[in-house]
């Protein structure tokens, strides 16, 4: 147990229990990043606008299911899922759409993509030079977490080895012309919300990141080049002292692994940055407006255990994307906890708590043990392979379950207090039409686009995906400039890679 005076000196110095910066949110308040996109790409612009105007500091890009796994709209596949659970994006013309108006050099963009993630970050710095920013002066995330797609998400494409070239890829161009960009958010939100525990997600987190680093190192990359700009994505849950305790210990654990396990030399690269979203799975469908509590004290346990970024979920998740009037009250959430409530005026207000302190020191140890044992296995790549992540989220949910459908763990309005009657909320629904004018914007994209240099380009990318050696990024970015589809470039992959079964 640290004493007092070891606790004031704490944020901000190795190995960043209390914090990465010594001020933490007196100096500047965490980055308010509302996840969205829906329909297409101009009626997500107007979304975005609309959140930037209501105070809203940062843009979190959210793609539908076509785009994610690499499908033009007007693929059979896609059917149905076009703008449906983000905003469709087939081209550089639908980019252009997307940040209509929207100053590149003065927003910092979070982007929901790993599969395609190649592409649309390179759509992103095509309309950049547009807008006449440098990609040196572009600052941002792309999510670019394959791992964790195959552990709990599901969004995969390509099999482990060419979908970790392509992420180191990214590193490596990043390094080189965009050096503000965060390369990787190495993701724990998606395997908790797959039904894995605190403890398991912090272990698969950091596992998947001991993997990205070393792949990078052994790739010839140093680790304080890359290091500083790897960041994180933490689910926020409903146990508030656990949710603390848990960033705390991610941060520690982090700290050590890369000081002591990679030889890091810069206090950067040990540093956890993350950003951290509210639990979609604690909402319900049933009274929604409870969702609003539930979401404050979970952006609550967020502020407190130190995120550097923070997305609070609208009531209306359990039923439908959010609503205009839902997405602004989420965001409304986040502005009163950091203007309102005054913890922000101290670096790490439950830093001391004898129970914090505790479930830190607990977590950490726990964490650790299971670490190794995924490194026994031979790393998480190896864990993949055997299923060992997916079985054990899975015995997680279900118990997880059981406690609900047996009233062991409470759950307002679905096991205690349900109303036979309830009011039903307005929906947000994508109207049927958005996908076939989409689909009529794509098809005038491939009539007006110089097609001689769209064979070309792909012809140029399908050689470097045979050729180790040939970085793939330009490959990539010629091809978006010649208006080449995510759906044709993904596809000249596929054919030369190949597609992952689990």
């Amino acid at each position: 147990m640290h004493n007092e005076s070891d606790l004031r000196e704490h944020p901000g110095k190795p190995p960043f229990t209390r914090g990465i910066y010594p001020e933490m949110y007196s100096k500047r308040l965490w980055t308010m990043r509302q996840y969205a996109g829906y329909a297409t790409a101009a009626e997500s612009n107007l979304r975005y606008r609309s959140l930037l105007e209501a105070g809203q500091t940062g843009l979190s890009v959210a793609f539908d299911l076509p785009t994610q796994i690499g499908y033009d709209s007007d693929h059979h596949l896609s059917a149905g899922e076009v703008g449906k659970v983000g905003v469709a994006i087939d081209s550089l013309d639908d980019m252009e759409r997307l940040f209509n108006k929207i100053p590149l050099g003065e927003v910092s963009t979070s982007m929901t993509i790993n599969s395609t993630a190649a592409i649309l970050l390179a759509m992103y710095i095509v309309v950049g030079k547009k807008q006449n920013v440098s990609p040196d002066q572009l600052q941002g995330t792309v999510q670019n977490d394959l791992l964790k797609e195959y552990i709990a998400r599901g969004t995969y494409i390509y099999p482990p080895a060419p979908s970790l070239r392509l992420m180191i890829d990214i590193m490596r161009y990043c390094r080189d012309n965009v050096p503000k960009w965060n390369t990787i958010s190495i993701s724990g939100y998606h395997i908790r919300e797959a039904g894995a525990t605190a403890l398991q997600e912090i272990a698969f987190t950091l596992s998947n990141g001991i993997a990205y680093v070393k792949a990078a190192t052994e790739a010839g990359l140093d680790v304080d080049e890359f290091g500083p700009r790897l960041s994180f994505f933490f689910n926020s849950h409903l146990n508030l002292f656990e949710e603390v305790a848990k960033f705390r210990a991610a941060r520690r654990l982090w700290c050590k692994i890369m000081r002591d396990r990679f030889g890091a030399k810069n206090p950067k690269s040990w540093l956890l940055r993350f950003h951290t979203q509210t639990a979609g799975s604690s909402l319900t469908a049933q009274q929604p407006d409870v969702n609003v509590i539930r979401t404050t004290l979970e952006a609550l346990a967020a502020v407190l255990g130190g995120t550097q970024s923070l997305h609070t979920n609208s009531r209306d998740e359990a039923l439908g994307l959010p609503t205009v009037e839902s997405a602004k009250l989420a965001l409304r959430t986040q502005q009163v906890i950091g203007y309102e409530s005054s913890i922000t005026d101290e670096p790490d207000p439950l830093g001391g708590s004898y129970y914090v302190e505790k479930l830190t020191d607990e977590l950490e140890q726990e964490a650790m043990k299971e670490i190794e044992k995924i490194d026994e296995l031979g790393g998480a790549v190896a864990a993949v392979e055997e299923h060992y992540f997916q079985n054990a989220i899975a015995r997680s949910a279900y118990k997880y379950q059981l406690e609900i459908e047996s009233e062991k763990r409470t759950v307002i309005g679905v096991n205690k207090y349900a109303e036979e009657h309830e009011h039903a909320p307005e929906i947000l629904h994508i109207p049927a039409e958005a996908e076939a004018e989409q689909v009529e914007r794509l098809e005038s994209v491939r009539r007006n686009r110089n097609n001689d240099l769209v064979i070309t380009s792909l012809d140029s990318l399908r050689k470097a995906a045979n050729d180790e050696s040939d970085p793939l990024m330009e490959h990539i970015i010629e091809a978006v400039e010649a208006y080449c589809t995510v759906g044709e470039i993904a596809d000249v992959l596929r054919d030369e890679w190949g597609e992952y079964k689990s």
